[in-house]
């Protein structure tokens, strides 16, 4: 009786889940949580089937921001605060607020809890995990709240009491990265409203960057001292969204359907919030649909690219990108070895990075082949949608509703890998064993 015993919890032990998958389970169980509550008749005015509740809980909780219907016309305010809800959760990581709750009651966390927290916030170590949940909060509650403060100078002397309500809700949504918005033209009612267009994307802007940046650079509050995720991060940010901001104006000055009709000053506040919402905000000021096709590359590479690693944002990440270039100049510079501000990378970043943008290109490319299949002719609508997916944008060039069941389901999909991490998908798809033979080195060549 002992020995078959034995062999019944060897097998539970290999039968249990690691934790990307156990991550990935959490999100589905909180998107069909989502839905079901969405569809509920308190929650909209009587045009929300099951279909449509389940795409809008999947974008609200993988903070992407494409919806098949006006959220603030649809939606009762119950249904508004769910997505809210969704949003905040997906936004800041289930498991952040599982830990923060476990802690409250005073019950230990233990190892399979950190496992599955260590991949939702990104991280290769196990320790400061209690720590690094808790800044998360604080630093999403402090800006939210100062956000909402904000917003609400200008909702609240047009919209009355109910205007507090709007200023909190796109508080949330814009410091999560979600790009879900209350009226059906987003925000292009305030293009040029200097609060609107100053508030929105210093918020996403921070929500993007990453916690353990927004707190190392509290902490350190000087650049020498900032790590060099940090210096990456704020660097590289900096540049996409200078580079997006003056090309966004350069290529839509004269465009009669986007900046044509505005003034000077409108169009440079226009210009300024464009370059910044494709680091997967999901807000815009003007007509998306009515950009150029170059205008749309664009804002599709800062989409692909995203923000930063233990943030609200999705993408490739912003070190990502910057790896990938420092990985590009070393290996024309004939050096065996990254350096970045003073500072070393190994080859174990060079090969995560590798694996992260091949799946991450291939699932797009996927994506938009599939769509295309169905919808021919629509090419560039197509491109743009899945990568505003991908990279839990939001944005779209009006192609979301247009869409056929299957067509949904593609984008749910992606959403959901994009949230959860590529990454994290391959590893829980990939089988890890050692190699028992090794073979002798063989030689290929390349270009």
């Amino acid at each position: 009786m002992v020995a078959p015993f034995r062999k019944v919890l060897r097998r539970k032990k290999t039968l249990r889940m690691p934790p990307p998958a156990l991550l990935s389970l959490y999100y589905m169980a909180f998107i069909i949580l989502g839905a079901i509550l969405l569809w509920l008749p308190i929650s909209h005015h009587g045009d929300i089937g099951l279909g449509e509740a389940l795409f809008t809980s999947t974008s609200a909780v993988t903070v992407t921001g494409l919806v098949l219907a006006d959220t603030g016309a649809a939606f009762t305010g119950f249904g508004q605060g769910v997505i809210a809800a969704l949003i905040q959760l997906g936004g800041l990581g289930l498991m952040t607020f599982a830990v923060l709750l476990l802690g409250a009651l005073g019950i230990p966390v233990g190892m399979p809890q950190r496992l599955v927290l260590r991949e939702d916030l990104n991280q290769t170590s196990l320790s400061n995990l209690s720590y690094i949940a808790r800044m998360i909060l604080i630093i999403a509650v402090a800006c939210e709240t100062v956000g909402a403060a904000l917003l609400a100078l200008v909702f609240v002397p047009e919209f009355g009491w109910a205007g507090l309500w709007q200023a909190i809700f796109h508080s949330i949504s814009a410091f999560n990265n979600a790009g879900f918005a209350l009226h059906p033209d987003s925000l292009s009612q305030w293009v040029g409203n200097p609060i609107i267009n100053l508030v929105i994307p210093a918020l996403f802007i921070l929500g993007g960057l990453g916690f353990i940046v927004v707190g190392d650079v509290y902490k350190t509050r000087n650049w020498r001292k900032l790590t060099l995720h940090s210096k990456l991060m704020l660097a590289g940010t900096a540049v996409l969204i200078l580079w997006g901001s003056v090309m966004f104006g350069l290529l839509e000055w004269q465009n009669p359907e986007t900046l044509g009709p505005l003034s000077t000053v409108e169009k440079l506040w226009a210009s300024w919030f464009q370059g910044t919402t494709p680091r997967t905000a999901g807000f815009n000021t003007i007509n998306t649909g009515g950009m150029h096709d170059s205008t749309s590359m664009l804002t599709m590479t800062l989409m692909l690219v995203g923000g930063g690693s233990t943030s609200t944002a999705g993408g490739i990440k912003v070190t990502t990108l910057c790896v990938l270039l420092l990985a590009t100049v070393a290996f024309f510079r004939r050096q065996t070895t990254l350096h970045a501000f003073g500072r070393s990378l190994g080859v174990d970043e060079v090969m995560k990075v590798l694996a992260l943008t091949t799946i991450s290109m291939l699932l797009v490319l996927t994506g938009i082949f599939v769509l295309a299949i169905n919808h021919d002719g629509l090419f560039i609508d197509l491109a743009f949608e899945v990568t505003s997916a991908f990279g839990t944008v939001g944005l779209s060039r009006g192609m979301t509703g247009d869409l056929d069941g299957i067509g949904r389901g593609i984008i749910m999909t992606i959403m959901f890998v994009g949230r959860v991490g590529p990454l994290a998908i391959g590893f829980f798809l990939a089988t890890r064993s050692v190699p028992k033979v090794k073979y002798p080195a063989g030689q290929i060549y390349l270009g």
